[in-house]
């Protein structure tokens, strides 16, 4: 015969009241019974002396003879340090029912998709987005100018055209200044203008018979009437 360790209901409806009792693993729940062990109330709080007693030796017995105690009573004596706390195990009742098993089984059928999707694209190299493209074609774009100029002669730019013009032109009146006689600036104008006057009026003056002062012109009458008295005399004699 089987013996057990359980609980068995009395009280009144939504007032629950337990015994612990020893019975046969065949009889009923609130069947025959071959000795009461203790009492449970559930109404009572966790904390309350009276929620939960025990016979503990007359329990240790029967654990000698083989019991063996249900779920509910093993959490009693695993509390009471009687026996070693048993793991907690959910019951059947607590699995979950075959829809949610189908949903379980769909969302991880879903999860293992998108990580091989996502082990399959990491393996792939990356694909060049449109930013990177454009970016790429502008860098490559850079490149083959710079090839193109660095190939080309250097052109010069506007400020070395206008330099370069200016030196060309500079270069081009360098000789024709010194071929043309050198133009007489205002001051030297002035200049040769005063002294182009002092060497016409040199000159006109060198040209005209120089008129007697009056001290040459009293000389000469003194001469000329010196030399009529001489002929008057010539001619008297």
């Amino acid at each position: 015969m089987a013996v057990k360790i359980r609980l068995s209901r009395a009280g009144a409806k939504k007032t629950p009241h337990y015994r612990v009792i020893i019975a046969d693993s065949r009889s009923p729940r609130d069947g025959r019974f071959l000795e009461r062990v203790g009492t449970y109330n559930p109404l009572l709080p966790r904390d309350h002396q009276d929620r939960v007693k025990l016979k503990l030796d007359r329990i240790k017995y029967w654990l000698d003879q083989g019991a063996q105690p249900s779920p509910r009573v093993a959490k009693f004596l695993g509390s009471a340090d009687v026996i070693p706390v048993p793991k907690r195990e959910n019951p059947i009742k607590a699995k979950p029912k075959a829809k949610a098993r189908a949903r379980s089984d769909a969302l991880a059928q879903a999860e293992a998709k998108k990580a091989d999707e996502a082990s399959k694209e990491s393996a792939k190299p990356a694909e060049p987005t449109d930013e990177t493209k454009v970016v790429g074609s502008s860098e490559g774009e850079k490149t083959d100018e710079a090839s193109k100029e660095s190939a080309k002669p250097a052109e010069p730019t506007d400020e070395t055209k206008v330099g370069g013009s200016s030196e060309a032109e500079k270069t081009d009146e360098a000789p024709k200044e010194s071929a043309k006689p050198a133009e007489p600036t205002d001051e030297t104008k002035v200049e040769g203008s005063s002294e182009g006057e002092k060497t016409d009026e040199a000159s006109n003056a060198s040209a005209k018979p120089t008129k007697p002062t009056d001290e040459t012109q009293v000389d000469e009458g003194d001469q000329g009437s010196e030399a009529e008295a001489k002929t008057k005399n010539k001619t008297k004699t």
